[in-house]
């Protein structure tokens, strides 16, 4: 049986939930960011438990086919940005579409009309939090992590950059942590 899970964007999630299926006794085939597949079938009273202790964990079980999609477009984004170790050398709206098997303006105007804001920004606001990790690890000097990050230049990210954090990435290196968010709360 495949479940989707709102919310759930890190391997921290993935763990919760993990923890949350065993302590119900459930065997899962596959826990992957957004949606499970367990062996069981749910009865309303283990459904309603799990339900429970997913939101106990800040996540949320869900049925709604519009969220769902919402969801895979998130696990999507969040995968090429932050788990990925390959250069992001994608164009976002034909990987989308490809992926989801879904008009790219259909995705767009739903994502902006359930999240509030558009698909891009909201890969925006994640290349900059995947940057700033980036800068902090101290790993990569900044043309590497333009590169990275599928930058056409140092200046475009740097001119990203501090649009939205109002810093230049330098400035941002000198004082590190301060201004980190962490995936959760974006």
């Amino acid at each position: 049986m495949k479940l989707y899970i709102k919310y759930m964007v890190s391997n921290r999630c993935k763990q919760a939930v993990r923890d949350e299926l065993k302590k119900l006794g459930l065997h899962f085939i596959v826990v992957n960011l957004g949606e499970i597949e367990i062996m069981e079938t749910l009865n309303l009273e283990k459904r309603e438990l799990l339900k429970r202790g997913l939101l106990d964990c800040g996540l949320e079980l869900t049925d709604d086919k519009k969220t769902i999609l919402i969801e895979k477009i998130k696990t999507i984004i969040i995968q090429m940005i932050h788990h990925s170790e390959e250069p992001i050398k994608v164009n976002f709206s034909s990987y989308l579409s490809e992926k989801l098997d879904h008009n790219y303006t259909y995705l767009a105007n739903m994502f902006s009309e359930i999240q509030g804001i558009t698909i891009e920004h909201y890969i925006i606001s994640h290349k900059i939090e995947r940057i700033k990790e980036l800068i902090t690890y101290n790993d990569l000097n900044i043309t590497e992590i333009a590169w990275k990050m599928g930058y056409s230049s140092v200046a475009h990210l740097s001119s990203q950059f501090k649009k939205i954090t109002g810093l230049s990435p330098s400035h941002f290196k000198q004082i590190k942590e301060k201004k980190r968010i962490s995936i959760e709360e974006l």
